[in-house]
């Protein structure tokens, strides 16, 4: 088997998954294109030239961003450029076709799921592994309704019911994948202050701990605590996700900003923020450490 064959010969399993996800098949679609094109030894603006592509567009196939795959006809005619032969041109038109199966929460309106906000929860739902470190609140896939309905009220204070509930639950959702059978790692970093943060009410933030130790307790989730008493913790300024995916694709380090994000994906950016949350972990109260001192907190602060 040719090493292009065996590359195509992977994808399969993403065929067979039972739930589509669009925002993964996309990136794979483009990685394998970039791939047959550096095979057929062309560059990219070369390639484009050829098929009366702009730079940006086939740049934007390739790597897979956009609301949508691309058209089948510009897969196609790359694939026929390419000269890729009949097997493997058939595999990833079954991955473009697939890709174009709406996720669950590509059923939501845009104005709750902006396309920046869109790609995070596809990308999420595709990870193997997701590190993530939060200043001021529990991480979202952590968090239980309650606590977010008050983060949300928080957040957005003149938001109307129907919407705040949109909201919680479309959070809810998100937070069922960590209960999938192939669920991704989480490894959560949390500074002590969003626990002694009371949003909702002391009752909400109790319920919240106590979930937070329920989770911790499970095998693929990973909880640590940065403590008030860490004072030169080298913590970044912002929230920061770091998602990691199987296969050729690469990682991807995900920055809110209030209406918008940033996504990056170069090696270098993506290297710089695993190594600051690996200090940051090291800073922080080992896992065993954190759980005692949740149940504390949770006793202290929020007992009845």
């Amino acid at each position: 088997m040719s090493a292009e064959s065996h590359r195509i010969s992977r994808l399969q399993p993403y065929l067979d998954r039972p739930e589509p996800a669009p925002t993964l098949l996309k990136m794979l679609v483009g990685v394998q294109l970039a791939g047959f094109r550096e095979d057929a030894g062309l560059a990219q603006d070369q390639a484009a030239r050829e098929l009366g592509f702009s730079a940006a567009k086939l740049s934007r196939i390739e790597s897979g961003k956009g609301r949508r795959p691309p058209a089948e006809s510009d897969v196609r005619a790359l694939l026929g450029l390419y000269g890729t032969d009949e097997y493997e041109a058939s595999v990833l038109l079954k991955l473009l076709r697939r890709a174009g199966e709406p996720g669950w929460w590509q059923r939501y309106d845009k104005r709750l799921m902006p396309e920046w906000f869109d790609r995070l929860v596809g990308l999420q739902e595709a990870a193997v592994a997701i590190r993530t470190f939060e200043i001021q609140h529990v991480p979202g896939l952590l968090q239980t309704p309650d606590y977010t309905r008050a983060v949300v009220e928080r957040g957005l204070p003149a938001a109307a019911s129907g919407e705040v509930h949109r909201r919680v639950e479309l959070r809810t959702r998100r937070a069922r994948l960590l209960e999938r059978d192939d669920a991704p790692k989480l490894w959560a970093i949390i500074d002590e202050s969003a626990l002694l943060r009371v949003l909702g009410s002391r009752d909400v933030m109790r319920e919240q701990l106590e979930h937070l130790i329920e989770m911790a307790g499970r095998p693929h989730v990973t909880v640590q605590i940065v403590p008030l008493d860490v004072t030169n913790a080298s913590a970044p300024s912002i929230p920061v996700t770091y998602l990691r995916f199987g296969g050729d694709l690469p990682d991807v380090v995900y920055l809110e900003h209030i209406k918008s994000a940033n996504f990056l994906e170069d090696r270098d950016e993506t290297e710089e923020y695993r190594l600051a949350l690996d200090r940051l972990a090291d800073e922080a109260l080992e896992p065993r450490d954190s759980l005692r001192m949740l149940r504390e907190t949770m006793e202290q602060r929020y007992g009845a």
